[in-house]
C-alpha cells in the first residue's frame, strides 16, 4: 500500500503573518478589555482559535461571520443545555461535545474552536448566562474587529458571505 503524500503548504506570506498576528492582538485585546468592564468575563478560550481562523484564514469558509457567530452560539446552547439535563459526567461531556460538532455540520455553520465551548461549559459548570457571557458578545466583538482590521489595504476582502 502506497502513501499518497502531498507537498506541505506554502508558508503565508511574512505580510499575512504579521496580519495575523496584529488582528489577533486587536480581537483579544478588545474583548479582554471589554470584558473586565463587564459584570462577567467576555474571554472564551475557544476565540483564541477562532483568531487563527478569523486573522490568519480570512478567507475559509470557517472564518465567515455566520459560521463563527452561529458556531459559537449553537455550540453553547448545545453545552448548556446537556449539561442542565444530563449533569456533569464524561458521558455527557462527550455527548454534548459530539451534538455541538452534529448541529453545526446540519445546519451548515461549522466552526471548528467553537466545538470546544460544551467542554468549556462542563469545566465551568455555567448556565444559560454562558450564552450571551462570554458567547454571544464575545464572538460579537470579535467579528467587528475582523470585519474593520481585515478590510484595511487594496485587495483584502471580509467577510467572503454572511
Amino acid at each position: 500500500m502506497s502513501a499518497n503524500l502531498s507537498k506541505l503548504p506554502l508558508r503565508p506570506s511574512l505580510l499575512h503573518i504579521i496580519c495575523g498576528w496584529l488582528g489577533s492582538i486587536l480581537a483579544i485585546g478588545v474583548i479582554a478589555s471589554i470584558g473586565s468592564a463587564a459584570p462577567a468575563t467576555l474571554v472564551l478560550g475557544s476565540f483564541g482559535a477562532s483568531c487563527v481562523l478569523v486573522f490568519g484564514f480570512p478567507d475559509l469558509p470557517f472564518s465567515q461571520p455566520r459560521n463563527v457567530f452561529i458556531g459559537h452560539v449553537l455550540s453553547s446552547v448545545v453545552g448548556v443545555a446537556t449539561l442542565l439535563v444530563l449533569g456533569p459526567g464524561p458521558f455527557a461531556m462527550a455527548l454534548a461535545t459530539a451534538t455541538a460538532v452534529a448541529v453545526m455540520m446540519a445546519l451548515n455553520c461549522v466552526h471548528p474552536p467553537a466545538g470546544s465551548n460544551p467542554i468549556i461549559i462542563f469545566l465551568a459548570y455555567a448556565g444559560w448566562e454562558f450564552v450571551l457571557f462570554p458567547t454571544a458578545i464575545g464572538a460579537t466583538l470579535l467579528l467587528v474587529v475582523a470585519l474593520v482590521f481585515n478590510n484595511i489595504g487594496a485587495g483584502r476582502r471580509y467577510p467572503q458571505y454572511w
